[in-house]
């Protein structure tokens, strides 16, 4: 999606209304519609059990209650959001366990240059149910409870800092964040039926230890953050605290490229496009828009430099689906057997090569039979 799709998807005119906008499909390409991917149809199923695109591998890296290979760590159950860091001429992949009652946290598993797997080593535990999160220019993790008040931990995927708890992020159902460098804010999730989005304002970019909670306000075409007063929630939810609060079904992925963040909602199966400098919102996917949709349950997301959107199935038919910058979705991989789990975690090496990702309860539907993989292809990293 480039920012003139989005400007597209707010042209007044007939026809379908979505978010208060008035659109047609002559005058805008959103929603992505089914087509043929960039990389082509799915093959059978692979020894990981993967359906993969011609000229793509899949390994697995780690199993939940397994020890990962040659470490002496124990991979952690429920598997769920992860990012990737740079580290030397290798990179470090990091997953949150979402377990509750303080059995979560956050693992990672170093890898050298050729992506062997040289080490693996808890950086977070003693929280409860570690959704999603999101990575921060100056390389640390945000790891999101989804609990009812939950925290922001920032946590070190180099094992070196202790974790810390940032309480001016807000306390609300945490789920995922994304970091935008341009204005230099932070957009968070919420994993509520009737949930919010927000904005936290540092005080000092690269230090979220004090700053401003603001929400997205307003209705159709007109949006506005406006800052909540208690983001402690000591007696209200955050996200009833501003009137005019927008209201979100199910908060899930985030995920920030080019003044562009891009955001799912569960309830509604829905991929959201924001236009951070306009504070225009459009709708980037809408299952129940589509025919056959080939996304349902549309949950994490991420991007490539190319504009491509990879976003992650709960349910639905345990796929990752690619939305194109010219609005096509179709499958990227399958997983089969995997019905009781869902699709976590994907987050593409630096390099842009390797992509990463888990089964959160495996072939069995248990938060102790998570797997974590690692597809290898030649993904588009260019625009």
């Amino acid at each position: 999606m480039q920012r003139r799709s989005l400007l597209r998807g707010a042209v007044a005119g007939t026809g379908t209304v979505v978010l208060g906008f008035t659109m047609t499909r002559a005058s805008f390409a959103y929603p992505a519609q089914p087509g043929t991917g960039p990389y082509g149809a799915l093959g059978p199923a692979d020894v990981n059990g993967l359906h993969l695109p011609s000229g793509f591998t899949s390994r697995i890296v780690a199993r939940s209650a397994r020890e990962v290979a040659g470490t002496g760590h124990t991979w952690h159950g429920a598997p769920d959001g992860g990012a990737c860091f740079a580290d030397g001429s290798g990179w470090i992949y990091v997953s949150n366990a979402e377990l509750g009652s303080g059995a979560g946290g956050v693992s990672a598993l170093r890898f050298a240059a050729d992506g062997t797997v040289t080490d693996a080593y808890g950086i977070l535990s003693g929280t409860s149910t570690n959704c999603a999160g999101g990575a921060t220019p100056w390389d640390t993790w945000l790891s999101c409870e989804e609990t009812t008040r939950g925290a922001v931990y920032e946590t070190d995927p180099y094992g070196e800092a202790d974790a810390v708890r940032r309480d001016a992020m807000g306390r609300f159902k945490h789920e995922a964040a994304a970091c935008d460098p341009d204005l230099r804010v932070v957009y968070l999730t919420e994993d509520e039926p009737d949930g919010a989005f927000y904005r936290f304002v540092p005080e000092t970019w690269g230090d979220l230890s004090s700053g401003t909670l603001q929400v997205l306000t307003g209705s159709g075409a007109t949006s506005a953050w406006r800052t909540v007063p208690d983001p402690s929630a000591a007696s209200r939810q955050t996200r009833r605290q501003v009137s005019g609060t927008r209201v979100f079904n199910g908060g899930e992925g985030c995920y920030y490229r080019g003044g562009l963040c891009y955001f799912t909602t569960k309830g509604d199966n829905r991929v959201w496009a924001l236009d951070t400098r306009t504070t225009t919102l459009a709708v980037v996917y809408d299952d129940s828009l589509v025919t056959s949709p080939p996304l349902t349950g549309v949950d994490n997301i991420t991007g490539t430099g190319s504009g491509d959107l990879f976003v992650a199935e709960d349910g639905g038919t345990m796929e990752i689906c690619v939305i194109t910058p010219d609005d096509v979705v179709a499958p990227f991989l399958r997983i089969s057997g995997h019905g009781g789990s869902e699709i976590t975690g994907p987050a593409f090496s630096p390099a842009g090569d390797r992509l990463y990702f888990s089964s959160q309860r495996g072939a069995r539907g248990s938060n102790d039979d998570g797997v974590t993989y690692e597809v290898t292809g030649p993904f588009r990293t260019a625009a």
